[in-house]
């Protein structure tokens, strides 16, 4: 299915209510989970998630949700999660992408990777005028969402730790990760340099990203 179709899959509310419920979350979400949050009968819900994973916005995984195995444990449950995939649509088509990655393989090449660094920071400053950071990890949260991140709290021994549910430069990252984290990590030291108790480091992990940000345990939660 092509960009254009996946996306008018979107058209119908309650299907983009569900899949607006699964990308929001950290956890694989099953049938009836996500019937009940959006309010639906299971079968409806069913009909819509799997129409999700025929236009490649969803994908599926499987396991018992009891967390036992043998005879009696049940059947495994079908569980969906955000598809790795992306999806844009221009018209006329337009290839912005392409156009990307020769300007990261150029920098790559030219060992521009300060330079860059340098531009995402001031970049990150700009973005972040007028925003008011004092709020704790609320007001952060909101910002770095604005930008495409998706942030989620997880909890460290000393302190919150914010990891990046959605990566904004996913697919150029896996072309060129060295040069493009690096890109990523001077961004958010732009957007945050006025957060108080917030340090960004990099931290790459599998689906969050390379970096996390890190708030100590007097931040305002």
């Amino acid at each position: 299915m092509d960009d254009v179709e996946a996306i008018a899959a979107l058209r119908d509310p309650v299907r983009r209510r569900l899949y607006e419920y699964v990308t929001a979350r950290d956890h694989e979400v099953g049938r009836n989970e996500a019937a009940a949050a959006v309010g639906v009968q299971r079968t409806l819900a069913a009909h819509h998630l799997d129409r999700l994973v025929e236009a490649g916005l969803l994908e599926t995984t499987s396991r018992r949700l009891s967390g036992r195995s043998g005879p009696g444990a049940g059947r495994p449950a079908k569980l969906y999660r955000r598809a790795a995939g992306e999806r844009t649509v221009s018209l006329p088509p337009r290839d912005y992408r392409t156009a990307a990655e020769l300007l990261a393989e150029a920098a790559e090449e030219s060992g521009l990777d300060e330079p860059l660094r340098r531009v995402a920071r001031r970049r990150g400053r700009e973005l972040a005028a007028g925003a008011d950071l004092g709020g704790g990890l609320e007001a952060v949260r909101a910002l770095l969402a604005a930008r495409g991140y998706e942030p989620v709290v997880e909890e460290s021994p000393d302190g919150a730790v914010l990891r990046m549910r959605n990566r904004p430069f996913h697919a150029l990252s896996e072309g060129f990760p060295p040069l493009v984290c690096g890109m990523n990590l001077a961004l958010l030291e732009g957007l945050l340099e006025d957060a108080p108790g917030l340090t960004p480091r990099m931290d790459p992990r599998p689906g969050r990203g390379c970096a996390v940000l890190t708030a100590f345990k007097n931040s305002e939660r």
